[in-house]
């Protein structure tokens, strides 16, 4: 099974040039997550700028976090552009789906934790769908839908929609159509006990050499429990999609955001990306450390660069406050290759 997974993992790869100097270094032996292979990463390139917010002994803990089956064999349907976008629409050289939506700020700008859990695919879809609920409803609706929900019940134990493996692992494609077939109820982070089921992996791992509080090892995939810590009726706290599908191409992706909302997607992580801190991200190394889900809220150009705003799952003391940007228009990584998406049942 570990072998499947691995294989999938590393299906996507960007076709973009890395630095000579990088691999080079890891080639000869020094390690990824090294403070002279940070320097090393400054030094090779001008657009992003890294930061050792992991060290060598926290490999096993970075690897924990890529829970993204990239299977690009199992893809959502792709939309009709002209019949599902206003084709007249202008798209802007700059936006962001928090000041343009600012009554749904405080459902877009929330950054969560997945902790030493493989849950990236849950908790992007999750996020981009109360997005998605609160940009539909004109703000009148605003839910933060349940990662643990759809963690631990959409899975081959629980579930006839399945989603993958939990901690171990989902696909994005799938998240989607759970969605739509079954509902995920209400659910924000760790403790949140205001919603019908929070996340109850404890965060850990937090981005600095001097971590006071260490992940130990992979978290077991929590219990599909059927029931509200809140008290809630479980069947009526649902949310559900009308529809799931996927876009494809640059500006297929810039109008889904403007018009629907942050979408999911899914690419491939190198081992300098875990050292973000700042900038336009774009990678200098060939290491693959596995598959990851993220949300796209936005895009922009810096100094000449063109790149989306992504909100991360690794709590607001990793990249800028959570988010960080990554080069657009070249699938970098593959992160235009698999996007998650869907319209909300209000």
């Amino acid at each position: 099974m570990k072998a499947v997974l691995c294989s999938l993992l590393l299906l996507v790869a960007s076709a973009s040039a890395t630095h000579p100097l990088v691999n080079e270094a890891l080639e000869n032996g020094m390690h990824p997550l090294s403070f002279e292979m940070v320097n090393l990463i400054n030094r090779a390139q001008s657009t992003w700028t890294a930061k050792q917010h992991f060290t060598e002994k926290d490999m096993d803990d970075v690897k924990t976090k890529m829970g993204t089956i990239l299977a690009h064999n199992i893809q959502l349907p792709l939309i009709n552009e002209s019949s599902h976008f206003n084709m007249e629409a202008e798209i802007p050289e700059e936006f962001d789906l928090r000041t343009a939506h600012p009554e749904c700020k405080e459902i877009i700008d929330d950054i969560r934790d997945q902790a030493n859990c493989g849950s990236c695919w849950a908790f992007a879809a999750v996020g981009a769908m109360s997005d998605r609920i609160c940009v539909a409803s004109q703000g009148q609706k605003k839910i933060k839908v349940s990662s643990e929900d759809l963690l631990s019940c959409c899975t081959l134990w629980n579930s006839f929609s399945f989603c993958g493996f939990g901690c171990n692992g989902g696909m994005i494609p799938l998240a989607w159509r759970y969605w739509v077939k079954k509902g995920i109820v209400s659910g924000g982070s760790y403790d949140q006990t205001n919603t019908c089921r929070p996340y109850s992996i404890k965060p850990c791992g937090h981005h600095s050499p001097n971590n006071p509080n260490p992940c130990k090892g992979m978290s077991k995939t929590p219990k599909c429990k059927r029931q509200c810590v809140n008290g809630a009726d479980y069947k009526k706290d649902k949310s559900y999609g009308s529809k799931s599908y996927s876009v494809r191409g640059e500006q297929a992706i810039q109008r889904e955001i403007m018009q629907h909302g942050s979408v999911e997607a899914g690419f491939t992580v190198y081992s300098d990306f875990v050292q973000y801190e700042s900038g336009v991200y774009q990678r200098t190394s060939n290491s693959q450390l596995g598959g990851h889900a993220v949300r796209l809220i936005g895009w922009g150009v810096e100094n000449g660069t063109k790149y989306w705003t992504v909100a991360n799952s690794w709590n607001v003391d990793w990249g800028q406050k959570g988010y960080f940007k990554i080069l657009r228009g070249d699938d970098h990584c593959g992160i235009e290759s698999q996007i998650g998406a869907g319209l909300p049942k209000l």
